[in-house]
């Protein structure tokens, strides 16, 4: 809804929330960053009128975006802060409370900003977890290195894994013992890898090169010989492992919240998904630099 991926028409955006609400989903993420506060104050309105109860509802703190450039980044995992952000979302979401908040992005810029991550960013929102305003303490970032300290060493009750489910990227295999270890719920994002699994081409900000796009457009053109969309098998396969009970994708349309749910109903083709993953071998499990930007 902030118009990352693509022009956002905020009726539909809103038509999209309400028609996600009344098919049964009941958790909804947004993030400061995404478009610049636009996708919190779309889903804001979106959300007004509605029972509380009817949805669980995370934001994210630590990472803030340039509404006229998107990727370039401010970073900031202060404890005032985090603060000033969280208050900042509430107001904007219409909320006096938030069910989940993640510390995001922590992985870019090198890494340089993790220390503080660990440190003072995840203390303010272990307080704000017992001052009642947060109710479970996460974490979004990519980083696989990083991923294995937080399920170590963080006080965290739930993660927001993104881009490691997918049918170009299954490294949630070596993340899911260490979350079982201690109870930490999982959530799988991106099961579009980012825009390269939906059979168009991927925003101008994905760092894959042209060759590696092209690969991405013979895995579609293959599916589509198949009479099965690549976008279809990806959200499919993303979305039925049996260990992660929450699979989340975007949407801006109604129609796509229908037929991505229509989608996840159905079986897939475990003999069309490995045909799929030998084409995309050249760059399964490929580490992305989506922290280039920002």
């Amino acid at each position: 809804m902030g118009g990352v991926f693509r022009e956002v028409d905020e009726v539909a955006a809103i038509e999209a929330v309400h028609t996600a609400l009344d098919f049964g989903i009941n958790y909804i993420d947004v993030a400061p960053a995404y478009g610049g506060t636009r996708a919190e104050t779309v889903l804001g309105k979106a959300l007004e009128g509605i029972p509380r109860e009817r949805y669980f509802l995370s934001t994210k703190v630590g990472k803030y975006t340039d509404p006229d450039n998107y990727g370039r980044d401010e970073f900031d995992y202060s404890r005032e802060r985090i603060r000033r952000s969280l208050t900042e979302s509430m107001q904007r979401l219409g909320v006096d409370h938030l069910d989940i908040v993640h510390l995001h992005d922590f992985d870019y810029q090198g890494q340089v900003h993790a220390d503080a991550a660990l440190g003072e960013g995840f203390q303010a929102l272990e307080e704000l977890r017992a001052e009642g305003r947060v109710g479970a303490v996460g974490a979004g970032i990519y980083a696989m290195d990083l991923w294995k300290r937080v399920l170590t060493e963080a006080d965290v009750d739930v993660v927001l894994i993104h881009n490691h489910y997918t049918l170009c990227d299954i490294r949630l295999w070596e993340l899911l013992p260490l979350a079982a270890r201690r109870d930490i719920g999982v959530i799988n994002a991106s099961p579009f890898g980012s825009g390269l699994l939906t059979g168009r081409e991927p925003p101008a900000w994905h760092p894959a090169s042209e060759a590696e796009r092209a690969i991405f457009k013979q895995a579609a053109a293959f599916c589509a010989e198949q009479g099965v969309p690549l976008p279809r098998l990806a959200l499919q396969f993303s979305s039925q492992h049996p260990d992660v009970p929450t699979t989340m994708f975007s949407s801006a349309s109604p129609e796509s919240v229908r037929r991505n749910l229509a989608w996840a109903q159905e079986p897939y083709d475990p003999v069309l998904v490995a045909q799929v993953q030998r084409i995309l071998e050249p760059v399964m499990n490929r580490q992305w630099r989506y922290s280039a930007r920002g």
